[in-house]
């Protein structure tokens, strides 16, 4: 199960890496309302104190800036940095600026920002590994929206969480009422009481699309999630239920718990974000509307349960009905390829998730179809010789390795 041996009762600092990003900028909307000014105690009161972002939105972190003034920010690159600093400057107001770092290096200082009580790591893909390793070797909470963390190197996280007594609470809707439920039941590190993990998921745009249809999607078609607003990168997983497979591989991790245990359940509400069912045959899951705030709210301050003018309230006597199905492998290949991986327990995990990232990038860029996503993955995959216990070198040698043989693969599929 996820650790727990140590709890912070009152954050007094947070870093976020990926902030101007969908998970980012909700947490940051939780902040503003638990901002030390606003907030009735120093207990609830939450100070931003590092952010790290992207190239893309360098407006967005100015503003992100000026408004919560953190000490430290990152960003990918010296050019970037120069940017950053002229856009800070013009604006005029006489703030004090934060220190600005580059690259990993700014990453790693952000995770691991002395200040920092809780790393809310928010950046899609494999960058946020080492940014929450080193995090978790101080002891830190991690507020985990990154799942390629656990998919890639979920062994040594586990394992680094024991050791350095770090709280990992997932941000991810579904893991986040995973968790909840565990805690719900005070069941938590005795996972013989487990029936089953019940991973639902909403079956994404594609849901009641014929195979043939789902072959010639385009990109907007797949961009067009009908209950979560999301980046374009989750929001495709979501479509080829990628995402829901890679959830398996975190579940995984996170609940110590083997892949004949995980069942996904297509639910095309979203309300019931995910649940468990114990050995005595009793269902405990956790219902709210589709919206991450309450997830980040719960991680930020878990383990106690604090009011929040941000998140938004579900009224049971609205819902008009809540249905499930089963998941179809055949119109979804690779929700059975991560179920195949998931029980692997090797290195198989961060070469899917690593191709998957280079696979994804060229579909969103139409250079693929939709149907060549998958074929893709499978190539790669069956190609990779697994390894056991891969430490964290192998780990960042197999992502090195599956991005090239993804791409040389994906050249090959173009070729007449």
């Amino acid at each position: 199960m996820v650790s727990s041996s140590k709890v912070l009762t009152a954050p007094r600092g947070v870093s976020i890496i990926g902030s101007t990003g969908s998970i980012g900028k909700q947490t940051l909307d939780i902040a503003r309302a638990h901002s030390p000014a606003l907030s009735g105690s120093a207990e609830e009161a939450i100070r931003i104190v590092a952010l790290a972002a992207g190239k893309s939105k360098l407006e967005d972190l100015k503003e992100q800036i000026l408004e919560f003034q953190p000490d430290l920010v990152s960003v990918p690159d010296q050019a970037s940095k120069e940017e950053l600093f002229n856009r800070l400057k013009e604006h005029g107001k006489s703030l004090p600026l934060p220190t600005i770092m580059v690259g990993e290096e700014g990453l790693l200082a952000c995770a691991e920002h002395p200040q920092a009580g809780t790393l809310v790591t928010a950046v899609v893909g494999f960058l946020g590994v080492k940014p929450t390793l080193a995090a978790i070797k101080q002891g830190k909470r991690i507020a985990l929206a990154n799942k390629e963390t656990m998919v890639a190197a979920g062994h040594l996280v586990q394992e680094l969480a024991a050791r350095h007594q770090a709280v990992i609470v997932p941000v991810d809707s579904e893991h986040s009422a995973i968790f909840q439920s565990l805690e719900a039941s005070l069941l938590r590190g005795r996972p013989q009481e487990v029936e089953q993990v019940l991973l639902t998921g909403s079956g994404g745009p594609f849901r009641t699309w014929s195979k043939e249809a789902i072959a010639a999607a385009t990109v907007s078609d797949a961009l067009n999630h009908p209950n979560w607003s999301m980046g374009a990168k989750i929001t495709i997983d979501s479509a080829t239920l990628m995402n829901k497979g890679l959830e398996i591989i975190e579940a995984r991790w996170l609940f110590q718990v083997p892949e004949s245990k995980i069942k996904v359940v297509i639910h095309p509400q979203s309300i019931l974000h995910s649940a468990v069912e114990f050995v005595d045959g009793s269902i405990v899951g956790q219902l709210g509307l589709p919206d991450m705030r309450l997830p980040i709210h719960y991680a930020i301050f878990y383990p106690e349960r604090v009011p929040s003018s941000r998140v938004p309230r579900l009224s049971l006597s609205q819902i008009k009905q809540l249905t499930f199905e089963e998941p179809d492998l055949e119109r979804f290949p690779c929700l059975a390829l991560c179920q195949e991986v998931a029980r692997r327990d090797d290195s198989s995990a961060c070469v899917l998730n690593a191709a998957n990232e280079i696979v994804v990038e060229s579909f969103l860029k139409g250079k693929i179809g939709f149907s060549g996503i998958a074929r893709t993955l499978e190539r790669v995959v069956g190609e990779h010789k697994p390894i056991k216990a891969p430490s964290l070198e192998d780990i960042l040698e197999c992502d090195k390795w599956a991005r090239q043989q993804a791409s040389l693969t994906l050249a090959a599929l173009q070729t007449p």
